[in-house]
């Protein structure tokens, strides 16, 4: 794995490195009279199809990169190969409380810290991406996309999505039907909200757009299932995939509204009995986005119960599947929640501020509480930030960051954080 990360990366910035000296200019020919030769060319100078589908195709949340400034593509215009991303850096302090964790994270507020200040820095949510789009008679207009940041162990690369798109089909790895990327509001907080949903899966998904204002989308994705039990049971292998379903309206302006829903069932042994047993998990969420003049508004309420990996805050938490206090030789799911509300102002093209609250909230069933009475019981998250687009790629931000989190005992600890932060995108 090792080497293939090497690999991955040696050719990724041989890639970039080779094409800078040809950067400079707006359109070059790569190889002369030969029918499959490249150019490299801008966005601008890019066929009128594939730059419709190089746009439309871009990733909507607020951390993914923005359409590459420049491409490959062949003589005939039928592919096109994007490569781009951004390099981000955030410079963080923590103050009367901290968040043990590089993202603001209110379920990661230790109890009786020591330590009521910090200071980090992090650049390893630098991101790059591959994107090629074309068209073909078997997959008509088609996408593959790899992409992927610096979050993985000792700050190697980490894959965030590998995907093949085309005719409303895709399969691989990418953002699951049980969230709205459209609809997180913009923070430097890498996470963001603590009640809101985001998660990645492997998965094949249909879409449906022919109607018009309207999309839906069904998924089969991989599980991934979480617990906190004794040695007594064990949560690894799964026996079914989760599905997931949505439907959106949309209107003028990037406006929507979405219904959805999630179905899993969770498998768990018995390792006394030898035995294995299903727990049915399921949610439903809302999620909206609409702008109204110089002021956009984000929300999101999910609720469910074993769909704690969904959940921001929950999903540090390992309560997927909990001990059942009134029969200890099963396990049992959890009722939970979280929901989400945001602001932003444009100011100007170039310049806005925002503001959120969230909230996420675990409850208590069949004596949970009462056999983990410091366990998290509900965490809440407020975010007020500003950005300025200085120039084309260039990004600045400040924000502020309070978080709570309440545990079932009713203890109480807090923690405040600064963010600054700059980022170029290319």
């Amino acid at each position: 794995m090792k080497t293939f990360k090497k690999t991955f990366l040696t050719a990724l910035c041989g890639i970039v490195v080779a094409t800078l000296p040809i950067v400079a200019q707006r359109n070059v020919t790569i190889a002369n009279d030969v029918p499959n030769s490249i150019v490299m060319v801008s966005m601008d100078n890019l066929g009128d199809e594939l730059i419709e589908v190089m746009n439309t195709s871009q990733l909507p949340h607020v951390h993914d990169p923005q359409v590459p400034r420049f491409v490959l593509t062949d003589r005939q215009g039928t592919f096109a190969l994007g490569i781009g991303g951004y390099v981000r850096t955030v410079a963080s302090y923590d103050f009367d409380g901290l968040v043990d964790n590089i993202d603001f994270i209110p379920a990661d507020i230790p109890n009786h810290s020591p330590f009521g200040n910090q200071i980090q820095m992090d650049a390893t949510t630098a991101n790059l991406f591959m994107k090629l789009v074309g068209n073909s008679p078997l997959l008509g207009d088609f996408i593959v996309h790899t992409e992927g940041n610096f979050r993985g162990n000792g700050n190697t690369f980490k894959l965030r999505n590998a995907y093949l798109s085309f005719s409303g089909v895709t399969i691989g790895y990418t953002y699951g039907g049980f969230m709205d990327a459209a609809a997180m509001p913009a923070t430097i907080d890498f996470q963001g909200p603590n009640g809101g949903t985001f998660y990645r899966a492997t998965q094949i998904a249909i879409l449906y757009d022919k109607l018009r204002n309207f999309r839906f989308n069904l998924s089969m994705e991989m599980p991934h299932v979480n617990g906190s039990a004794n040695n007594q049971f064990q949560i690894d292998r799964q026996r079914k995939p989760d599905f997931t379903l949505y439907a959106q309206y949309n209107w003028q302006d990037n406006s929507h509204i979405r219904l959805g829903g999630v179905l899993r069932s969770m498998t768990y042994t018995n390792t006394d009995t030898q035995s294995s047993d299903d727990i049915l998990g399921y949610g439903v969420q809302a999620s909206t986005t609409f702008g109204v003049g110089p002021v956009r508004m984000f929300g999101q309420f999910t609720y469910g119960k074993g769909i704690a990996q969904y959940i921001n805050d929950l999903g540090e938490l390992d309560v997927d599947l909990v001990m059942d206090a009134d029969n200890t030789n099963e396990l049992q799911a959890l009722s939970m929640m979280g929901w989400y509300v945001g602001a932003q102002y444009n100011i100007t093209p170039s310049l806005f501020v925002s503001g959120t609250y969230s909230m996420a909230r675990l409850y208590s069933e069949n004596g949970y509480q009462q056999i983990n009475p410091a366990n998290y019981h509900y965490g809440q998250y407020a975010a007020g930030n500003l950005f300025w687009n200085a120039s084309q790629g260039l990004q600045f931000g400040v924000e502020y960051l309070h978080g709570w989190r309440t545990d079932f005992n009713h203890s109480d600890r807090q923690a405040n954080r600064i963010n600054l932060m700059a980022k170029y995108s290319f």
